[in-house]
């Protein structure tokens, strides 16, 4: 079995969603809303052929990194984004708390 499959993900602004794709493939997408200085995660999904391939935490991860990278916050509004924060203590100061504003 060939080594763990490349997943690229962008940005993709104009649809309000982040794509992971794998060879050039459509796998999964990550949607979200904007307000400033937070990015609200809505909705992760991954294709049926994808699944059980880390598409949905390579999706929250890189979303995690971009809006620490940014100085942003997130708002974990997606059941599977907001678990895969709290498998990743790590990334709970990102969360954003009505108290921060």
């Amino acid at each position: 079995m060939a080594g763990q499959e490349r997943i690229e993900i962008a940005d993709n602004t104009a649809e309000s969603r982040y794509e992971a794709r794998i060879g050039g493939t459509l796998a999964g997408v990550a949607q979200y809303l904007r307000a400033p200085g937070v990015v609200a995660v809505t909705h992760t999904e991954v294709e049926p052929a994808y699944e059980g391939r880390g598409v949905g935490s390579a999706l929250s991860r890189h979303i995690l990194e971009s809006v620490q990278e940014a100085g942003e916050k997130v708002a974990p509004v997606c059941p599977f984004f907001a678990d895969y924060i709290r498998r990743h203590p790590d990334y709970r100061p990102l969360v954003h708390n009505r108290e921060d504003q």
